[in-house]
């Protein structure tokens, strides 16, 4: 079989679950040795690096708060610590929430925008020497929201656009060593099937919602595309934002 990524080294924030675990697995499945961050996710996060290591390739999990500078700091560490190298970091973690626009607290637009886009930054900041060793790739998860204005979601709609300025800038800043690239979902389930969900499905152009597994393949393809292709922002939503 082919596998594009073997001998690479992927780093993906918080990949215990879903779409950061299905983005872990594609690339594992593409050849290449996959690190993954964790908070609270312990038992999902050891079940997922069983699952990666069917694949025949090497693999961690590191516990880590994307709060916390340091934290983020020691989690590439122990990566290249593990691994001798880092090819790819998807920054895939990320914080999702409602609330009235008038209602939203200081406390709760910080949180936010700390996982967000403050993590994704200093993750990116501390893989920086390694990736540039590796001519390496960068491809940070954003958001359908981050696009379209969401009246009940004023905070997250905001941290994800921030996150997608900041691919753009990091694509121009890092060029020609380091590839960055970024993913808007849209509505992505995980085999949720209520009404709220069916609506969605119905107004997109596809006709159904999003899975993890189309993020993932999306992912794939920013991991073994040309490196020439950079700065760029991959709606996966069906057509939902149309």
């Amino acid at each position: 079989m082919d596998k594009p990524l073997h001998g690479k080294t992927a780093l993906i924030t918080g990949a215990a679950r879903r779409i950061g675990r299905a983005i872990a697995l594609a690339l594992a499945e593409s050849g290449a040795d996959v690190a993954i961050t964790y908070l609270a996710s312990q038992p999902e996060a050891e079940q997922t690096v069983r699952d990666l290591a069917a694949y025949n390739v090497e693999a961690l999990a590191v516990r880590s708060d994307l709060r916390d500078p340091e934290s983020i700091d020691q989690a590439v560490a122990a990566v290249i610590e593990e691994f001798g190298r880092l090819d790819i970091l998807v920054n895939s973690a990320g914080v999702f929430e409602s609330a009235a626009l008038e209602q939203i607290s200081v406390a709760q637009w910080d949180a936010m925008f700390a996982t967000n886009t403050r993590a994704p930054f200093l993750m990116a900041r501390a893989a920086h020497p390694h990736l540039l060793a590796a001519s390496g790739r960068i491809i940070n998860i954003g958001s359908l929201g981050g696009l379209h204005p969401w009246a009940t979601h004023a905070h997250y709609c905001t941290s994800k656009a921030a996150l997608h300025m900041l691919s753009k800038t990091m694509a121009k800043a890092w060029a020609p060593e380091i590839s960055v690239n970024c993913i808007a979902p849209g509505m992505i389930v995980q085999g949720e099937l209520d009404e709220a969900y069916a609506h969605f499905a119905r107004k997109t152009p596809m006709q159904r919602n999003g899975t993890a597994e189309d993020v993932a393949a999306a992912a794939v393809f920013f991991a073994t595309a040309p490196h020439f292709i950079t700065g760029q922002l991959l709606a996966v939503d069906g057509g939902l934002g149309l």
